[in-house]
């Protein structure tokens, strides 16, 4: 018998920073079954006052101690990656399912590591890749599950802004930090939409590519080419540029007969053109975005439906990275 199927899933968070915030914290506490009753930060001040403004009842400066608290059920690992490895063994060996922010792991061999911890214990893994979750991308995979642009021939991706202001200001973050992202915000940004192309056709086959610094601002690279071949024969490319002159986010898959096209990141609608004309729908995002992706946890755990976003499928995105930095 599952024993999550009629019970509240009790969830604890490592690492309630940013994004706990808005886009993901609240769904773990809105979703139907599930109730957040334990934060974690290193920083007590911060992590008591997460604690109070969200109304969780419990927060701790040690992890370990919320991963062996018996009221917590489930973790959610929400911090930097370099730490994931780390945190997700000890929940591994807990006997806890878990959930972790993306990237999985800094590494390939890093979140290998992972998913061989979780499968050894029979747990639950899953990845907060929650694009494959949202409506919007759901209507670009209902289109092209139904041929509307005959057969798939190519991908194409370009992403590109200028440096912000923590850039240019030579302060520290994480996310530029090679010893933590070495494709900078190549690791941040272009693993949500690589994994979501993955996700709408099919796994890599071969994938190869180039990443340098041009700006000279951080340690982590700050601009990447790359191409790749779907194991079903599609091709793709994909240009990330963190030195622009302005913010450019295009998606355009071409078809025998048409093509379909949209923005990974940018509040703009998913469009289609083949020979029947051109339509475009523009679908909401939730307000907290990680909705769609948390209340698919709840259903997987409860053996309703198979979550899209798994330790498994992380770590193949994860690999295709790691082939388009040349590491």
């Amino acid at each position: 018998m599952n024993k999550y199927q009629d019970k509240t899933i009790r969830w604890g968070i490592i690492g309630c920073g940013n994004v706990t915030e808005v886009k993901s914290g609240p769904a773990y506490q809105q979703a139907e079954g599930f109730e957040l009753v334990a934060v974690m930060r290193r920083d007590e001040a911060k992590a008591r006052d997460y604690a109070a403004r969200h109304g969780v009842k419990k927060y701790y400066t040690d992890a370990d101690q919320l991963i062996a608290d018996d009221e917590v059920d489930a973790v959610y690992i929400a911090t930097p990656p370099d730490s994931h490895r780390y945190y997700a063994q000890k929940v591994a060996a807990a006997g806890k399912p878990c959930c972790i922010e993306k990237p999985l792991a800094p590494s390939y061999e890093d979140c290998q590591a992972i998913v061989a911890a979780f499968e050894q214990q029979q747990l639950p893994l899953f990845v907060a890749y929650y694009r494959r979750s949202l409506p919007r991308f759901q209507q670009v995979k209902a289109w092209l599950e139904a041929g509307k642009i005959g057969d798939i021939r190519h991908v194409s991706w370009h992403l590109s802004k200028p440096a912000n202001p923590l850039d240019l200001s030579g302060d520290y973050n994480w996310r530029t930090d090679a010893a933590i992202a070495a494709g900078g915000y190549f690791d941040d940004l272009a693993s949500h939409g690589l994994d979501l192309l993955i996700y709408l056709l099919g796994e890599v086959q071969h994938a190869s590519g180039f990443a340098v610094n041009q700006q000279g601002l951080y340690s982590a690279s700050d601009a990447v080419t790359g191409c790749w071949v779907h194991q079903n024969g599609i091709t793709g490319s994909g240009s990330w540029n963190f030195g622009s002159a302005k913010r450019e986010d295009r998606v355009e898959i071409i078809g025998s007969q048409g093509k379909i096209m949209f923005s990974v990141f940018d509040e703009a609608p998913v469009c289609l053109a083949n020979h029947e004309g051109e339509q475009s729908r523009f679908i909401d995002n939730p307000k907290h975005i990680q909705q769609y992706h948390v209340a698919a946890i709840d259903r997987d755990l409860r053996e309703l439906s198979c979550h899209p976003s798994t330790g498994k499928t992380a770590t193949h995105t994860s690999w295709v990275m790691e082939q388009i930095l040349g590491r």
